[in-house]
């Protein structure tokens, strides 16, 4: 059963390239019914998609973009965003242009249709899978789950610490991973804050009498939270002249798991407009059934729950 990943996965493989090398095997590749990618380079004025091959011009006409375009269901948009992105497809025939010069007519609807039938098929709540970073919004995180089939992370499951907008996590094109918290209805829905780890893991990160970086994450007037990791913050106490956003270098004064509390001490506060940080993920493999967040010594228990068994 093939293993479809997020576009652009096989683009620079060997298998790819050398399929892409001829007529005869890209006629091979026809054949086997393989999975190829190559970078989209033109949308026409009628929304084909002009793929450069090696040997010749690939053509994906507008029906055979996407997932949705014959019912309307999905935009143009959706094909016209593709242009110096790579795309996957299967080869479904040869012909000619207008200059008599070969074609290879592609399709990457086909591919989209098998990929979307085993994900259906095969996704449980709780499998971890790979995804891609393809656009970002206030309420949330699109990614491709594999062959351009695109799910969403809501803003509130992207970590346990909160932010304010995706971007503050995540940068267009990112390679990450989600689990999957259900599969109904036709949809896949993802989560993420369940493999940054838990309270206990990102705390044995730090150690009280430390002085670390860290992100402002919102100002009340009782204090104000910073984000030590995506998945742990502490409240320091009110420091004039913070805002959310802000760079912080903070002192830890304690670490208290029975309480899940971090207390810090704001060093200084900064503004560094910077690229988000590498995601640490704590992988437990590649299936959860349940993600307990808080400590066992703590009374208050935040758990997510994936499966019955």
């Amino acid at each position: 059963m093939p293993n479809y990943k997020p576009e652009g996965a096989l683009l620079t493989t060997s298998e790819n390239q050398a399929f892409l090398k001829s007529q005869k095997s890209l006629a091979d590749a026809m054949q086997r019914e393989t999975v190829l990618e190559a970078r989209a380079a033109v949308c026409d004025s009628s929304h084909n998609l002009i793929v450069p091959l090696g040997p010749m011009k690939g053509l994906i006409p507008r029906e055979e973009c996407a997932l949705g375009i014959p019912d309307g269901t999905t935009r143009d948009i959706a094909i016209i965003s593709r242009v110096g992105k790579p795309v996957c497809f299967v080869v479904t025939g040869f012909g000619e242009d207008e200059q008599g010069q070969p074609v290879a007519m592609l399709s990457r609807r086909r591919v989209q249709e098998k990929c979307f039938a085993q994900l259906m098929e095969t996704l449980r709540p709780g499998d971890v899978i790979p995804a891609k970073v393809t656009h970002l919004e206030n309420f949330g995180c699109f990614v491709d789950i594999g062959c351009g089939i695109v799910s969403l992370i809501p803003i509130d499951v992207i970590s346990v610490s909160r932010i304010s907008h995706p971007r503050d996590r995540f940068a267009l094109g990112q390679d990450i991973f989600a689990v999957v918290k259900s599969v109904e209805g036709g949809r896949i829905y993802l989560s993420h804050k369940e493999l940054l780890g838990t309270w206990e893991e990102n705390a044995a990160l730090f150690a009280p009498g430390e002085t670390v970086a860290g992100a402002v994450r919102s100002v009340e007037d009782y204090g104000v939270f910073v984000e030590l990791t995506p998945n742990l913050a502490g409240l320091a106490e009110p420091h004039p002249g913070v805002r959310p956003g802000q760079q912080a270098s903070v002192f830890i004064k304690s670490l208290i798991p029975e309480k899940m509390k971090v207390k810090l001490i704001i060093v200084d506060a900064f503004d560094s407009p910077a690229a988000p940080a590498p995601l640490r993920y704590f992988l437990p493999g590649s299936h959860i059934d349940e993600f307990l967040y808080s400590p066992p010594q703590c009374t208050k228990v935040i758990k997510t729950r994936f499966s019955a068994t």
